[in-house]
């Protein structure tokens, strides 16, 4: 359905680039009003300008693994007066990839994967059960299931799958779903495995053939449906699921 999202407020972390982008043009074409988050104001504002109705949405710039970035955009939210869906993409591995990671830059991972998520979903989902509906998604990683990257990101993706579930039970009577995707490697407009892709692209292609049953990696294209599906009222029995959207790559870790 072209206008699913019609009236619907939708919030957006990390939609300068990638997924997060891409689910807001997806969004704003169904008829969603924004309210889009990142930490570059050029793309952002390269976003609002292709929209339909650019002066219908409002833009976010700042790095939400800053605490007092999150209690502005809480602000700024609760100024709506009703926000309908928080999807959360921001998130990655930030380069942290040692073993014996150390306090500071586990800190940063978790702020930055689930942190800051979750203190945002703390001060808006009363707003939800408020209303008696709701839907929060958190774009999380095949990495929660399967040692497939750093340790670092193994672990705050695994805390963020948890998170997903818990949170689902608990507010399963409000009203308010709670879920959560685990892609695998995909590829979005300027994502990292597109970077990837372009820099190393041998890397690219050992990675398709040890570890993608599919013999591709992903892309944003198959994910979006997913999200929307989720984000809509057909999926009020999904709350406190984390959906696998992998191509088969977790279970090739898992043999």
């Amino acid at each position: 359905m072209e206008n699913q999202f019609f009236g619907k407020t939708i919030l957006i972390t990390g939609a300068s680039n990638g997924l997060g982008r891409m689910c807001a043009k997806s969004f704003e074409s169904k008829g969603a009003s924004l309210i889009i988050c990142g930490r570059n104001r050029e793309q952002l504002d390269k976003l609002q300008s292709g929209f339909l109705r650019p002066d219908e949405h409002t833009l976010f710039e700042g790095d939400l693994a800053e605490p007092s970035k999150v209690g502005e955009l809480a602000s700024l939210t609760k100024a709506k007066k009703r926000i309908d869906v928080i999807l959360h993409v921001m998130g990655g591995g930030l380069g942290k990839r040692e073993p014996l990671i150390a306090h500071e830059d586990f800190d940063l991972l978790f702020r930055t994967n689930l942190g800051s998520g979750a203190e945002l979903n703390r001060h808006l989902i009363p707003m939800m059960v408020d209303h008696g509906c709701g839907h929060v998604l958190h774009v999380g990683s095949v990495a929660s299931e399967q040692a497939v990257a750093s340790v670092g990101y193994n672990s705050v993706k695994a805390a963020l799958a948890a998170y997903v579930r818990s949170l689902g039970r608990e507010l399963a009577s409000t009203g308010v779903v709670v879920t959560g995707i685990l892609p695998g490697g995909y590829q979005a407009p300027g994502n990292s495995w597109e970077r990837l892709k372009e820099k190393s692209p041998e890397v690219v292609e050992n990675f398709i053939s040890e570890k993608q049953p599919r013999g591709k990696l992903g892309s944003y294209k198959e994910i979006i449906p997913l999200i929307e599906f989720l984000c809509s009222e057909n999926a009020t029995m999904m709350t406190g699921c984390c959906v696998p959207i992998d191509g088969g790559e977790g279970i090739t870790y898992a043999g």
